[in-house]
């Protein structure tokens, strides 16, 4: 299923489907997918847009898997327990029978948006609605790069991942109100993953409360 995402995201976006180790499968097997199978599905694109190489190796996963994978082993009663039970499964079966986690809601006070200062630095591509073909902002995001490039511009990795993880969230939030529980469970997320998340891109002047 994993390997089926990556050519369909491949597809999409006009490039050569990556590879993945089996190392970084294991660990897609093991994470707890809050957004079942569209979460997976979610991962796979993104580690199309983002992976730096043709082969997608345990370090370039998403920040939540890789977060999940350092967290501490579960007691020996439980491990025992969820061993029997997904013993037979390959990490393919093991993802496609992950299911959704429910998950209680925290509204906070304020929606969250974007600062004009960094709105106006964004290319038109990027703040047009949302067009029919998804390969419209990823052509978009293609053509920043390039232009942030040839400029010279320095930390151009840093830079795009921070105004894009900042959208994504920004807009989240303001869909459910503020609510950060739901906005991460929409995004397919951890809730530790955003609000490590937003104080990140807070302390980097990219999203502020408004």
């Amino acid at each position: 299923l994993t390997k089926h995402f990556l050519q369909q995201s491949a597809k999409q976006l006009g490039v050569d489907p990556k590879r993945i180790t089996d190392q970084a499968l294991t660990q897609l097997a093991a994470f707890d997918f809050p957004g079942n199978v569209r979460q997976l599905e979610n991962i796979c694109h993104w580690l199309t847009v983002m992976s730096p190489s043709q082969v997608i190796e345990s370090k370039d996963l998403p920040p939540e898997v890789l977060e999940a994978s350092a967290a501490p082993e579960p007691n020996a009663a439980t491990a025992i327990h969820d061993a029997s039970s997904v013993a037979t499964l390959t990490p393919v079966d093991a993802i496609t029978l992950q299911t959704a986690s429910a998950a209680a809601t925290a509204p906070i006070a304020m929606p969250w948006t974007i600062p004009t200062t960094v709105l106006a630095t964004l290319a038109p591509e990027h703040i047009a609605p949302v067009p029919e073909t998804s390969a419209s902002w990823e052509a978009g995001l293609e053509q920043e790069t390039l232009d942030l490039l040839a400029a010279g511009a320095p930390n151009v990795w840093d830079s795009l991942t921070q105004r894009f993880e900042a959208r994504l969230i920004a807009a989240a939030l303001n869909n459910t109100k503020g609510r950060r529980i739901d906005a991460a469970q929409q995004l397919g997320i951890g809730r530790n993953t955003i609000t490590r998340k937003i104080q990140e891109l807070e302390a980097a002047d990219v999203l502020t409360k408004r």
